[in-house]
């Protein structure tokens, strides 16, 4: 069985390789635009410049998946056409192709590895009493603030959204804003306008690759695959979507929702290669990370259904928790290790 996976970020690299493990006769190919993995919950510290964000590609697939860099162009009937004229065929195909950025002019988008780039190249050449703003209060907005005012103390570094840290609760969302001020964060809640900063970095997430729509597989009104409880696409059963760009009810966009997702596709696809019946996925959170620059770290304990609970971490054991689950999601994704659809962060 030949499997083809379009996107190496956390959901098809960690499919890849349990596909790798757990159907060893399967050709496995991972067509992907660049020869890097992006780390993206570091994407905020390649910024700051305390962290690169990347591993080579290579290194992160099991021997026996077959890696081609490129770009689709499209999705066929039993094929993906690449930009360079190419085509590679496949029995069954994986769409991890994710989000994609985008920021108005002006801007630099924070949440790819090229516009992180040119963020981290801008701000390094920026000179104290220069001005930073943030725009976006998620999580991502939040620690790209809080990471920035901690490694240029002399820049003035400025938060702009409607909301600050909406997704946690109003007792760790209160421990966020202390921290942001105790960085010399200035937090203003509102809508943003051109404020002559000298750099504007877009922290809100967007759209995802318009690859599934041009396909024309059935995509929903954000342009996410739409699936069944398989995560096969409604439109063609060969293809399984996870990840950013697929349309899994009550799921955020998240590696809590990337890794487990790509594992439990990867474990269908074994089934069907094993003449097996498929499972049906269902997700479920544990908590919400957000570090605060090295020193800081707000956890915050979630249901299922991903709304906040009452109790919530911070200090030292925020911090270490935060940082060993972005070495675990690395860890978990380089081995194929299996990740539970419940009650995981």
């Amino acid at each position: 069985m030949r499997i083809t996976v379009v996107g190496a970020g956390y959901a098809g690299t960690i499919a890849a390789n349990r596909l790798a493990r757990q159907a060893p006769s399967a050709q496995v190919t991972v067509v992907n635009p660049r020869a890097d993995f992006v780390h993206r919950v570091r994407l905020h510290q390649r910024i700051a410049g305390n962290d690169d964000a990347t591993v080579p590609l290579r290194r992160m697939l099991a021997p026996s998946v077959a890696l081609r860099i490129g770009s689709v162009d499209k999705i066929g009937d039993g094929s993906v056409s690449l930009a360079d004229g190419d085509v590679v065929g496949h029995d069954y195909l994986l769409y991890a192709a994710g989000g994609a950025v985008r920021a108005p002019s002006g801007t630099v988008a924070v949440g790819e590895l090229e516009s992180a780039d040119e963020a981290r190249a801008a701000l390094a050449a920026l000179p104290d009493g220069a001005r930073v703003t943030v725009v976006g209060g998620g999580l991502t907005g939040v620690e790209t603030a809080a990471e920035v005012a901690e490694a240029r103390p002399g820049l003035a570094v400025r938060l702009v959204s409607d909301e600050i840290a909406p997704s946690v609760g109003p007792a760790a969302r209160q421990r966020i804003l202390d921290v942001l001020d105790d960085l010399g964060v200035q937090v203003e809640v509102g809508r943003y306008s051109p404020d002559g900063a000298d750099l504007v970095l877009w922290a809100i997430a967007s759209t995802v690759s318009g690859l599934a729509e041009a396909s024309g597989l059935a995509v929903d009104e954000a342009g996410r695959a739409i699936v069944d409880p398989y995560l096969r696409s409604v439109s063609d059963p060969r293809v399984f979507a996870v990840g950013d760009a697929a349309a899994v009810p009550k799921a955020r966009l998240a590696c809590a929702t990337a890794m487990p997702a790509g594992s439990h596709a990867a474990g269908n696809l074994a089934r069907i290669a094993a003449g097996r019946e498929l499972e049906p996925f269902a997700i479920g959170y544990a908590g919400q990370c957000v570090s605060l620059g090295r020193q800081a770290a707000v956890l915050q304990l979630c249901h299922p259904d991903d709304t906040p609970r009452r109790q919530w971490l911070w200090g030292r054991p925020a911090v270490v928790s935060k940082e060993l689950v972005c070495r675990g999601v690395l860890v978990a994704a380089r081995k194929g290790l299996p990740v539970p659809t419940l009650g995981r962060a």
